[in-house]
C-alpha cells in the first residue's frame, strides 16, 4: 500500500476556479506546501503571487496555458506560457486546440504546442480534453504531442462534462513512447480512484479535492 508521503508525490494540486480570491489561494498554497504536494498549479496571472510562498520548497509551481478551451492562437498561448515561465512558472500545463484536431488540422495543433515549448522553456503537460475525442483523435493527439517536444499528455481540464477515464489512460499510454508520461485529471476525488490511475501508470494526479482524499488516510 501506498503511503501518504509516497501519494502526495504524484499530485499536482490545482486551484483554478474563476472566483477564487488571492487570501484563498494563499491558503490553498500553504495546505499544498504542509502536504508537499509536487505541484501547486494556477492561473498565470497568479503565478508572481505564489512564487514567493513556494521558493526553496520541494513543491513545484505550475501554470495554465489556454486553459480551459485551448482556443487561442500560438503566439497568444505561447506568450501566456512565457511570461508566466519568466515570473517563475517551472511547468506548464497547455490545453490542446481541441478543434483544430478535430478539424484533422494536425500541422496547427503541432504548431500550438513545439510554441509553448519553446517559449516557457519548461517542463509541457498538454491537455487533451478525452471527452471530445474519438480513440483515434486521442492517439493523435498524444502522438502529436510527443513530436512537439511535450513531457507529458493530460486527459482533462476538469471544466468539461467528463473527466479522467481509465480506458482512455489506457489509450494515451499505449500512444506515446516509455519517454512520455502520463497524467490523470478530472474529478478525481477519492483516494481509491486516484490510485487507479498511478497503478495503471500515471506519473501525476491532478485534483482540486486534495485535503479531502488525504483524510482517506487517517
Amino acid at each position: 500500500m501506498i503511503t501518504k508521503d509516497e501519494f502526495v508525490r504524484y499530485i499536482d494540486y490545482a486551484v483554478l476556479k474563476p472566483e477564487s480570491t488571492d487570501d484563498f489561494i494563499i491558503n490553498e498554497c500553504k495546505f499544498a506546501l504542509d502536504a508537499n504536494v509536487i505541484n501547486f498549479c494556477v492561473h498565470s496571472n497568479k503565478v508572481s503571487l505564489i512564487k514567493p510562498l513556494l521558493e526553496g520548497s520541494t513543491t513545484l509551481l505550475g501554470a495554465v496555458a489556454g486553459f480551459p478551451t485551448g482556443a487561442h492562437t500560438p503566439y497568444i498561448k505561447g506568450l501566456e506560457a512565457e511570461e508566466a515561465a519568466d515570473h517563475g512558472a517551472q511547468e506548464i500545463d497547455m490545453v490542446m486546440n481541441i478543434g483544430a484536431l478535430k478539424s484533422r488540422n494536425h500541422a496547427l495543433v503541432k504548431e500550438d504546442i513545439e510554441t509553448v515549448v519553446r517559449a516557457s522553456g519548461v517542463l509541457v503537460k498538454v491537455i487533451l480534453e478525452t471527452a471530445y475525442l474519438t480513440e483515434e483523435e486521442i492517439i493523435m493527439a498524444c502522438r502529436i504531442s510527443e513530436d512537439a517536444g511535450a513531457s507529458y499528455v493530460k486527459s482533462s481540464t476538469g471544466f468539461a462534462h467528463e473527466g479522467a477515464k481509465l480506458e482512455k489512460l489506457n489509450i494515451m499510454k499505449k500512444a506515446v513512447s516509455d519517454k512520455m508520461k502520463l497524467k490523470a485529471s478530472g474529478g478525481i476525488s477519492d483516494l481509491k480512484t486516484a490510485l487507479t490511475f498511478i497503478e495503471s501508470g500515471c506519473s501525476r494526479i491532478g485534483t482540486s479535492r486534495l485535503s479531502s482524499i488525504l483524510k482517506e488516510f487517517d
